[in-house]
């Protein structure tokens, strides 16, 4: 005679919740820990009430479904609370200084920036044209050029006599 399998469903939630918690130390967005969270709290609460496992399944997927649309969100908000966005890669380019390496012609020219990296050039409109050697500013990326404009004082010099 075969056994009744749902008998032993108590398995199943644990090894579900096991391997939600697996893969939520591999994503770390707190998806698949409210899933976790439904399935011991849902599935394996109701099977040990002895419920069938139709109704084991529903208060599995009731509670993941309620954690992930109140809990989450606010865990989510507090992980995130001290984050400030911190411009990396080209978005950190706008506004570093510039010096011109290649005089400007019909607006494009060629530039060292402050960071070392040499640059494709483009003046803002209405910028008149920079000397070589002269300090700019970096306003924008567009593709891989850059728009310098607005000459910026070099700490360098003394102004002062």
């Amino acid at each position: 005679m075969l056994p009744d399998l749902t008998q032993y469903l108590w398995i199943a939630w644990l090894v579900l919740a096991l391997i939600f918690v697996i893969v939520e130390l591999l994503t770390l967005e707190f998806t698949f820990l409210m899933l976790a969270g439904g399935t011991l709290i849902g599935g394996l609460g109701a099977n040990l009430l002895s419920a069938p496992w139709w109704l084991q399944v529903g208060a599995a997927a009731a509670v993941s479904a309620l954690l992930l649309f109140t809990i989450r969100p606010l865990l989510l908000r507090v992980l995130h609370r001290n984050s400030a966005h911190i411009p990396t890669n080209v978005d950190a380019l706008a506004g570093i200084g510039a010096r011109v390496l290649v005089p400007f012609v019909d607006g494009a020219g060629s530039v060292k920036l402050d960071n070392g990296e040499t640059w494709t050039a483009r003046l803002a409109d209405g910028q008149p044209s920079a000397e070589v050697g002269a300090r700019l500013v970096v306003r924008a990326v567009r593709g891989a050029t850059v728009e310098v404009g607005a000459p910026v004082p070099d700490p360098k010099e003394n102004t002062h006599g």
